[in-house]
């Protein structure tokens, strides 16, 4: 990037390579520098090395490059000289480093909850690895495909921040059954890892996987909020058509979103809203294996879901912010999606 290597939309672009690299959210940088501190290190002097302005906000429209964050890790270890540098990040970052994902992470009803959202949002705090869960009778994994070659510790930061996280909003004698992680073990031992996860940790896997026992993630926590966490999605959501404006299924979800509660939520509307025509714009749905009904259906059915959970909102209110031109309409599409009653959804919950 010409001059500087934080990259905000709207910005004149990047030079070279990094125009085109997936990128983390700017405020990452605030923990480690803050780790660097602790470690009596000038943070100020090491940021400044690889480009970096001291104290970048919480903005997540400000963006790092995946190799600025390389280099940067890169200097952090050569100038403490620990190789388990990534673990001690891990201490430093918060929630609030990841602006509304955070919030919407602390807000969630359980830790499967909590997964779920870190899924389907990930991208808002960083683009270079996907995360997928998968659950069996008595597990539940979370599993991390890197997109780009990613520095040792940038894997061992973010594993210990979620464990860390966890421990947090659930309770401290909260462990995973085992990590893996596609770092290779450092010449030093495993000892700081097994330590911080108080599991089993094996290295120089094909991709990063948290494992943990099924009962622990669907404990309800005591600190959730729906109404919050929703409020907070709905941010996440905007600011990932706006980072994402090459991607039609965030644009149309954005856009579904923002009409439904008018009760004029049409393909017509959203396509002129994403300045196309609906043919276009149900081609290039085509092509990402979808259709606008496809994403108002499930668009509704994750709204209607947290609704519900929301006790304080009455069924005839969210059947109108779905834009449901009555609740027996609201019914029959709710027991379609899941086979359950609006009532019957929110007495077992």
């Amino acid at each position: 990037m010409s001059g500087s290597t934080t990259q905000r939309p709207g910005d004149a672009p990047a030079t070279g390579d990094e125009a085109q690299q997936p990128t983390t959210i700017g405020s990452y940088t605030v923990a480690i520098a803050r780790a660097l501190e602790a470690s009596g290190v000038d943070s100020k002097r090491i940021l400044a090395s690889v480009g970096i302005p001291q104290g970048l906000s919480a903005d997540p429209m400000i963006r790092l490059p995946a190799t600025t964050m390389t280099r940067l890790f890169q200097a952090c270890v050569d100038v403490t000289n620990n190789p388990y540098f990534g673990l001690i990040v891990s201490r430093h970052l918060h929630l609030t480093h990841l602006h509304a994902l955070g919030y919407a992470l602390a807000a969630s009803g359980t830790l499967m909850d909590f997964c779920r959202r870190l899924e389907r949002y990930f991208r808002l705090a960083s683009q270079v690895a996907t995360i997928s869960v998968s659950e069996s009778t008595d597990e539940v994994s979370l599993r991390f495909e890197h997109r780009v070659p990613l520095s040792s510790e940038t894997e061992d930061a973010f594993f210990g921040f979620l464990v860390r996280t966890m421990r947090l909003i659930d309770t401290q004698a909260f462990n995973p059954l085992r990590v893996e992680m596609r770092r290779p073990m450092p010449h030093e031992g495993a000892e700081p890892y097994e330590t911080l996860f108080r599991s089993p940790v094996v290295f120089s896997q094909d991709y990063g996987l948290l494992v943990f026992d099924k009962a622990d993630m669907v404990r309800q926590l005591s600190g959730s909020c729906p109404e919050l966490a929703q409020v907070n999605d709905n941010i996440i959501i905007s600011y990932l058509a706006r980072l994402d404006k090459n991607d039609v299924i965030t644009g149309v979800t954005q856009k579904i979103i923002e009409f439904l509660p008018d009760g004029d939520c049409t393909r017509d509307k959203v396509a002129s809203a994403l300045c196309m025509s609906p043919t276009k714009l149900q081609l290039k749905l085509s092509q990402r294996g979808t259709s606008f009904q496809q994403l108002l259906d499930d668009t509704r059915k994750e709204l209607a879901c947290s609704y519900l959970s929301q006790a304080s909102r009455p069924v005839t209110e969210i059947t109108f912010l779905l834009g449901f031109s009555d609740t027996s309409n609201f019914t029959r599409a709710f027991k379609r999606w899941t086979g359950l009653s609006p009532t019957d959804y929110r007495q077992q919950g």
